[in-house]
């Protein structure tokens, strides 16, 4: 932000030293109400993000010996490097995401090989991550942002192919996103997995592939789903555990069990930011995947709806870019990076509500989780870059037609 100045053009009747706040600091804020949304928008979310890993991680944090504000300050630190590359992401041309979208995948699939070397660490049952003297990432979570510009880029530049399955089909799907998914389902980690086919069939429809393309691949997901799972006595257990009603209190069931008591204990009001019951060990994920749980406890229904209509508008926000998007490859990569962050949004809270079985999914923008703010804060910047293009190209047709 640009700061606090005074404006010589206002009304006389302004009290001298009246200042108002400006937004022409952020790329492309001054020029289009869109950006100037989703800014807001996101840093909304993100600080009350922190606010409630602050309150939900205060007791896991003291008993790991890392004070009250362990959680919140680590949290903290990955805000602080993320939001400034927002920025960056966002003052880029969109002709520099085309032009280095094969570069940034195959940086993201390189990262996410790392997790079957010995820097790979396994979290839940999950190779996902690695781990590198005290700093842990989640690769998969930069891989996601890499793959849906790079479905954007060959969308793009095969263009004039499109129609034709096998061009819409190779190289997107094979090897592409077959490549890059089989990596992350080779860790184990299914619920990442199937956010990254949700992401990769969201790009390929709002880049204008043709439904029968999309009916095939849709179709060989959801058979890919059917097969992961019951070949896999995990993934069966939380499957039937979810549907069984979670009598196990000692297993899978404890989780979702408790997190929906901690909903149903916030009431219409909520107990009070900082008073929750579940964060006293009896919720585990508490800061992350179950946050929406503590968020229900303690700001109550009226807290978790705020929460759900901060992302229908960043939807809505994001669906704009998508309607006025110069050409296939903004769509398609401001369509995949809706799919992700709404989808994986909604996602989680369909797991805490009950009506999804447990996924291992964050809440995006809010859950603890630095990979995963940093990979959403700079697909949101790669959105507002796209979306600053998108007002330079209304503006120019505005200016043909005059």
């Amino acid at each position: 932000m640009s700061g606090v100045a005074p404006d010589s053009n206002e009304p006389s009747g302004r009290a001298p030293g009246q200042a108002r706040i400006r937004l022409g600091g952020l790329p492309g804020a001054s020029s289009d109400r869109t950006v100037v949304g989703l800014y807001a928008i996101t840093l909304l979310l993100v600080g009350f993000g922190l606010i409630m890993v602050l309150s939900s991680s205060s007791i896991t944090s003291y008993l790991d010996d890392q004070g009250f504000f362990g959680g919140f300050w680590r949290q903290a630190t990955f805000a602080v490097i993320g939001i400034p590359l927002m920025l960056i992401a966002a003052a880029m041309p969109i002709s520099f995401w085309k032009r280095w979208a094969w570069v940034l995948l195959a940086i993201g699939i390189f990262l996410q090989l790392l997790v079957f070397t010995p820097l790979g660490v396994e979290v839940y049952g999950n190779r996902n991550w690695i781990q590198i003297g005290g700093i842990g990432a989640q690769p998969s979570e930069a891989l996601k942002l890499a793959l849906v510009v790079w479905i954007g880029a060959v969308l793009w530049k095969k263009e004039s192919l499109l129609g034709q399955m096998r061009h819409e089909i190779v190289p997107v799907i094979v090897p592409g996103a077959v490549v890059v998914l089989g990596l992350v389902l080779l860790g184990r980690d299914l619920g990442t997995t199937m956010i990254m086919a949700a992401l990769v069939i969201g790009a390929m429809y709002f880049g204008g592939i043709s439904w029968k393309t999309l009916g095939v691949v849709a179709l060989g997901g959801l058979l890919a789903v059917f097969f992961f799972v019951v070949t896999s006595q995990n993934r069966l257990n939380r499957l039937f555990g979810h549907a069984g009603g979670n009598e196990d209190y000692s297993g899978l069931g404890w989780q979702p069990l408790h997190g929906l008591w901690a909903l149903a204990g916030g009431g219409l009001f909520g107990v009070g930011l900082g008073g929750s019951k579940a964060k006293w060990s009896w919720l585990p994920a508490a800061d992350n995947d179950y946050i929406f749980a503590i968020i229900g406890e303690e700001l109550g229904l009226i807290g978790a709806l705020l929460v759900i209509v901060l992302f229908v508008v960043l939807a809505v926000l994001m669906l704009r870019v998508i309607s006025r998007a110069r050409d296939r490859f903004g769509r398609a990569v401001v369509g995949g990076v809706l799919v992700w962050i709404i989808g994986q949004a909604f996602v989680n809270i369909g797991v805490v509500i009950g009506i999804l079985p447990v996924l291992g999914v964050p809440l995006p923008l809010i859950s603890a989780g630095g990979t995963a703010l940093i990979a959403c804060l700079v697909a949101i910047g790669v959105v507002i870059s796209i979306a600053r293009d998108a007002t330079r190209y209304q503006e120019e047709i505005g200016a043909a037609g005059a």
